[in-house]
């Protein structure tokens, strides 16, 4: 069906797929959900610079970001503040998808959030968001966690030009 969302067994499908839908993940069975994959965590870093949008592409530069170390068991304690995640998984999108992707739940009931972007048909990489500590007493976070689900929708007609941004292949 054109124009709508898939399910658990189309997502299956395409993950084992070939190109797959999903590369890298950790748990096929644990991540695929009945409506999108959950994102595992790879990476946490701090902001540490300041970055600027203007309105050309040349007129655009990233925050600089500072890798922090988990401890021997995975975990990290995070402040309050922003951290730039990186995910585990390559997402490989046909044409004729694309994705958007929505915290768990369980952050959100712990006072953290996680902001995305469209994830564009044709787009391949291991994507990164931006994790926000809100909660005072901080957020306690281990390397693995499923943290973001991304939901796939089938395009009413697929492109005929995929994404060609400068995060194409990124974090490979």
């Amino acid at each position: 069906m054109s124009g709508s969302a898939l399910d658990r067994a189309s997502i299956g499908d395409l993950v084992l797929g070939n190109p797959p839908l999903l590369e890298r993940y950790l748990s096929l069975e644990e991540q695929l959900q009945p409506n999108g994959f959950d994102l595992t965590l790879r990476e946490v870093s701090s902001l540490a610079s300041a970055g600027y949008m203007g309105r050309g592409r040349e007129q655009r530069e990233l925050s600089a970001a500072a890798r922090l170390d988990f401890d021997q068991g995975g975990w990290l304690d995070l402040p309050l503040g922003p951290y730039l995640i990186t995910f585990n998984e390559v997402v490989n999108l046909p044409l004729d998808l694309m994705a958007l992707g929505r915290p768990r739940s369980s952050l959100l009931r712990c006072g953290v959030s996680v902001h995305t972007a469209v994830w564009d048909a044709g787009y391949r990489g291991s994507s990164q968001a931006l994790l926000v500590v809100h909660n005072p007493l901080g957020y306690r976070i281990q390397r693995g966690a499923r943290l973001v689900q991304l939901v796939f929708l089938r395009l009413a007609q697929g492109v005929s030009e995929g994404y060609q941004g400068r995060f194409m292949a990124e974090n490979l």
